[in-house]
């Protein structure tokens, strides 16, 4: 990273949303897309039910309103398997052969830590790798939008990889972005976030981090396996930390300053 970036990764008024940061991590170029401070509404109106939910048990979540007071960047597709092998020398998917493919096949506890090694590189002084929230995810997933998906109320095979269409992982990019310039939230592989799995809160609140203790961690945004409801940009799923089927991750950027 560049003195110029580092300047400007500490001014945060200059940054708009979607705005591009290119890094180079372990010799293999990332781009990270801003998300600026803001107000949302979380999770699903009560009078939005898909079909499928009450068969398959979907979990979804009482809306409510969310306000995230600092911004952040975010990887703008999943970690791919060229980055995950560049920081830790191994390749645990099931699906190889591109390396432009998302990491999957990997534990919450893999993705931490990917995020320890990060962190203990200094590839920069203050900065930190993380996962995003559940609430910085959904945030980053809906890029403005209320609509069940960030291309609108219905998903096809021509907005993302889901339901076994294609059987396997797709590389990244193989769809196109949502409006700030996020590529794959939608299918492709399940996305580790930060919290514990529990209950929304029905009021109000500000930069959630979810429960203190938990059983198990949030996933978000589908998978190549799953049908498409799963995949929506208020669905929520939840495994126990060792789980590793269709779980990749997406890296998050703070300023610590």
């Amino acid at each position: 990273m560049t003195a110029s970036k580092l300047l400007s990764i500490n001014t945060p008024e200059s940054w708009k949303a979607g705005d591009p940061l290119e890094l180079t991590l372990y010799g293999v170029k990332a781009t990270f897309r801003y998300c600026p401070p803001g107000t949302f509404l979380m999770g699903r109106p009560e009078d939005d039910e898909d079909d499928e939910d009450a068969e398959d048990g979907c979990e979804v979540g009482v809306q409510h309103e969310v306000t995230l007071t600092r911004g952040f960047w975010l990887l703008e597709t999943p970690v791919t398997q060229a980055l995950w092998m560049a920081v830790t020398g191994k390749n645990p998917s099931l699906f190889r052969g591109a390396y432009a493919r998302p990491i999957e096949n990997v534990s919450w506890y893999e993705c931490n830590e990917f995020v320890r090694k990060l962190n203990n590189a200094k590839v920069a002084p203050d900065v930190l790798f993380d996962f995003p929230t559940e609430a910085e995810w959904e945030y980053a997933c809906r890029a403005g939008t209320t609509s069940r998906y960030n291309c609108g109320d219905e998903l096809t095979e021509n907005n993302a990889n889901f339901n076994r269409i294609i059987g396997s992982s797709t590389p990244v990019k193989s769809y196109a972005p949502n409006a700030w310039g996020f590529y794959d939230m939608h299918g492709n592989v399940w996305e580790w976030c930060s919290d514990w799995y529990g209950d929304y809160p029905r009021k109000p609140t500000r930069d959630p981090q979810g429960p203190k203790e938990g059983v198990t961690r949030v996933v978000r945004g589908g998978c190549w396996y799953y049908f498409a409801f799963l995949c929506r940009s208020d669905s929520r799923n939840n495994y126990i930390s060792f789980s590793r089927f269709g779980c990749g991750f997406r890296l998050a950027l703070r300023s610590l300053s």
